[in-house]
């Protein structure tokens, strides 16, 4: 599988990193460019929490929705607390008012879906992003995989989830793990390398030490999905690294928290 980074030549149209996981799947994360955001939520960004002028946010969401085809209705982003909620997303709740769909959201770090025609997605800048697809059951799921959803194996309590909602096989799936910090900027402290230890995780394969510790998500959560059951080739990694390419993506330990974020997202046709 391959990504590809795809714009047009319109003014204030989203430039998007895109990915091939199936005919009747479009799947993204969203780079910096293409929106009406300034400073360092340039210029890009469709994420209400984290400071960005509500105009800016609103005016990118239709960017965004225009260019994939889908109401702005059908736009569902969480409020993440780098947990493991997995929020199953059904026709119902595109029948509920904004303040009941934003209740819904509150707290949820994953969310799937087998709904055609809506756009769901999650938001990161330097934390993993993981979308899962079952071509199958035609279901999806994105993951907002930060160290702590790592560590708590965020993962494979999605797989679980769409195994009971879809009854999903995970041998069929196939799954891309997004834009986030490398293992040569994601320096932590002692208490962040012993967290993966006590939790189990092999750390000679996930972890160099330098001046001080550093950890690689992308593999730890790679190998997760592996041990859920996905296999080597149905397991697409982008490669990139937030912090060191900031100018395209956003990062949080290079722009600060007041800054905006990466959209990794599905919408099912």
């Amino acid at each position: 599988m391959t990504s590809n980074m795809t714009k047009s030549n319109q003014q204030e149209t989203p430039v998007l990193l895109t990915y091939q996981l199936g005919e009747h799947i479009m799947a993204f994360s969203t780079t910096r460019h293409g929106g009406v955001s300034q400073g360092s939520y340039g210029s890009f960004n469709i994420n209400a929490y984290c400071g960005d002028a509500v105009e800016a946010i609103q005016q990118n969401r239709l960017l965004l929705c225009h260019c994939l085809g889908v109401d702005v209705s059908r736009l569902v982003l969480p409020h993440q607390v780098h947990g493991v909620r997995v929020e199953q997303i059904t026709p119902a709740f595109f029948h509920k008012n904004p303040e009941e769909r934003q209740a819904q959201l509150e707290g949820v770090d994953a969310v799937m879906t087998n709904v055609c025609d809506a756009c769901l997605g999650v938001s990161t800048a330097d934390c993993i992003p993981v979308l899962i697809y079952d071509p199958i059951h035609h279901a999806a799921a994105a993951i907002h995989a930060g160290w702590r959803g790592t560590v708590q194996r965020i993962v494979c309590y999605v797989v679980e989830a769409m195994v009971k909602a879809y009854g999903s096989k995970p041998e069929t799936l196939r799954a891309v793990i997004g834009p986030g910090i490398g293992l040569d900027a994601f320096e932590v402290g002692d208490e962040v390398y012993d967290a993966f230890a006590n939790a189990g995780f092999c750390m000679e394969r996930m972890s160099r030490r330098d001046d001080k510790w550093h950890l690689d998500l992308w593999a730890c959560n790679q190998q997760q999905l592996l041990a859920c059951g996905l296999t080597t080739e149905h397991i697409q990694l982008s490669g990139i690294c937030t912090y060191q390419q900031c100018d395209d993506y956003f990062s949080a330990r290079r722009l600060g928290i007041r800054s905006g974020r990466v959209f990794t997202a599905f919408v099912l046709r």
